[in-house]
């Protein structure tokens, strides 16, 4: 294996984790804002106000984007253990 085969490997695997962390992280970004613009509106500062629909919304996002996400990663990893024979020698 060169370099440049690990270097391409690791961006990939790096490209692939953004891309299946984002939607719930963008998700749960977006709900802290807009939870903490309430919280600041209504002056109520009560921790389970921000928990609890962030975890909703998480979970809400997980089951639709959740299919896309894990037909990421077996695409990659099927890619990678086909190339295992040209990857090692």
């Amino acid at each position: 294996m060169t370099p440049e085969t690990i270097i391409t490997l690791g961006q990939r695997a790096m490209e692939l984790a953004i891309l299946v962390s984002a939607p719930l992280l963008l998700a749960a970004l977006v709900i802290g804002v807009l939870v903490s613009l309430f919280q600041a509106a209504t002056q109520i500062n009560e921790m389970t106000l921000s928990f609890v629909p962030k975890l909703l919304v998480l979970m809400a996002v997980l089951l639709l984007a959740g299919p896309w996400m894990l037909e990421l990663l077996i695409d990659f990893t099927r890619s990678l253990f086909k190339d295992i024979p040209s990857l090692i020698g």
